[in-house]
C-alpha cells in the first residue's frame, strides 16, 4: 500500500503534502485540465462514525453533512474552518440537497421519510408513505429544475439498528419522483437491488443512479446505471425514465454518492474493494475513467462547493475532505 493511503500517515493530521499531490492520479490526459499543480487533498475534520449527505450552502458559506450512526447533522464553516453541531437528533438523516428556493431537503432513516426544513427551522414532511405503506428508508435525493424531487429508497436504515431502526420492508426498493405541484409520487425505476446515489447530467436529459448492493452478498449488483429522462406520456405527467443501461461496474468495490460537473463528467465516490479504490473516480459522459482522487478511507458521498463551486467536498467514513479543482459542479442552487 502506498504510504499516503495509510490513514495514520502524518499528512492526514497536519494537512501536509508535496506538490503535485500524489493522491490525485491522472488516468487520461483529459483530466489534466481540471487540475492545479499547487493544490492538495486536505482532511478538514474527523470524528464521525459514517459521514454522508454533503450539501453546500453558498449563501451561508457552509457545508451540512450527516453523521448517520451518531444521529446528527454537522456544519462545516468555510470561513472559520470549524465544524459544529447543526441538528441532533437528526432522525438518522442520510442524503441532503436543496430545493429551488434554497430549502434543505433531507432523507431520514429513522422516520422513513423525506422532509423539508423551512426557513424558520420547522420541518415539513414531504412523503413517508406510498400506496398506503411506509417507505423503507429514503437514502439520497436530488431536485430537478422543475422542482420535482427524485429520491431512492433502498432501506439500509431498516436493515440494522445502527443507522436507524431495524424493521420489515413494506415496499420494494424503488426510485421515486415526487411531483412539485400535486405532491404525488410515482415509481420511476423498479429494478434495483439497492438504489443509492443519484444525480442529473447538466442538461437533465440523463439520470445516473447507483446500485450499491450489500457488502456481504457477492452476487448483488455494484454498478452505476444511466437512464434517459423523458416525458411521462400516458402516465400521470411530469418526467420518467427510459432506456436504463449500465454505465460502469464498480466491483470489487462499490459507488455511493455521485455528482456531475458542468462538462458532464461524473464524479463518483468509491471504496471497499481495496485501498486503491478508496476515494473518488472521475468518468467522462461515455463512462471512460480519466482521473482519481485517493483517500485513506472509503468515500460515501461528495458535492461541489466554495465560492466558484470548484472545491470538491468529500464525506469519507469518519472524516471530511476537500480539494480544489478546475471543474465546477453542475448542481444548483
Amino acid at each position: 500500500m502506498n504510504e499516503w493511503l495509510d490513514p495514520l500517515h502524518p499528512r492526514w493530521d497536519r494537512n501536509l503534502s508535496r506538490y503535485p499531490d500524489p493522491c490525485i492520479e491522472v488516468h487520461d490526459k483529459r483530466f489534466k485540465k481540471y487540475l492545479m499543480g499547487n493544490t492538495a487533498v486536505e482532511r478538514l475534520w474527523t470524528g464521525a462514525r459514517w459521514t454522508e449527505g454533503p450539501v453546500w450552502f453558498g449563501d451561508a458559506h457552509c457545508l451540512l453533512f450527516s453523521d448517520i450512526p451518531n444521529n446528527r447533522v454537522m456544519r462545516w464553516d468555510e470561513l472559520s474552518g470549524q465544524v459544529t453541531l447543526y441538528r441532533q437528533p437528526s432522525n438518522y438523516s442520510n442524503g441532503n440537497t436543496r430545493d429551488r428556493q434554497g430549502r434543505l431537503i433531507t432523507c431520514e432513516h429513522g422516520t422513513r421519510r423525506v422532509t423539508r426544513t423551512e426557513f424558520d427551522g420547522t420541518l415539513t414532511v414531504l412523503i413517508d408513505h406510498f400506496e398506503g405503506k411506509r417507505l423503507n428508508a429514503p437514502n439520497d435525493v436530488v431536485v430537478a429544475s422543475d422542482g420535482a424531487i427524485w429520491f431512492t429508497d433502498p432501506g439500509y436504515g431498516i436493515l440494522l439498528n445502527y443507522e436507524g431502526y431495524k424493521a420489515e420492508f413494506e415496499l420494494p426498493t424503488h426510485v421515486y419522483r415526487l411531483d412539485p405541484v400535486t405532491g404525488q409520487a410515482t415509481v420511476v425505476a423498479d429494478d434495483f437491488h439497492k438504489p443509492n446515489g443519484l444525480c442529473f447530467s447538466p442538461d437533465e436529459k440523463r439520470l445516473y443512479i447507483v446500485d450499491t448492493g450489500v457488502t456481504h452478498d457477492d452476487n448483488a449488483p455494484s454498478h452505476i446505471r444511466v437512464f434517459d429522462v423523458v416525458d411521462d406520456v400516458g402516465g400521470v405527467g411530469g418526467k420518467t425514465l427510459r432506456n436504463g443501461r449500465e454505465f460502469i461496474n464498480m466491483k470489487p468495490g462499490f459507488a455511493d454518492g455521485i455528482r456531475c460537473d458542468r462538462d458532464g463528467n461524473l464524479w463518483s465516490s468509491s471504496g471497499w474493494g481495496d485501498a486503491n479504490q478508496n476515494g473518488v473516480i472521475v468518468l467522462t459522459p461515455e463512462g471512460e475513467l480519466i482521473g482519481q482522487i485517493h483517500l485513506p478511507e472509503p468515500c460515501a458521498n461528495l458535492c461541489f462547493g466554495g465560492r466558484s463551486k470548484n472545491r470538491l467536498l468529500m464525506t469519507a467514513s469518519q472524516s471530511l475532505y476537500s480539494v480544489y479543482i478546475e471543474a465546477q459542479g453542475a448542481q444548483t442552487p
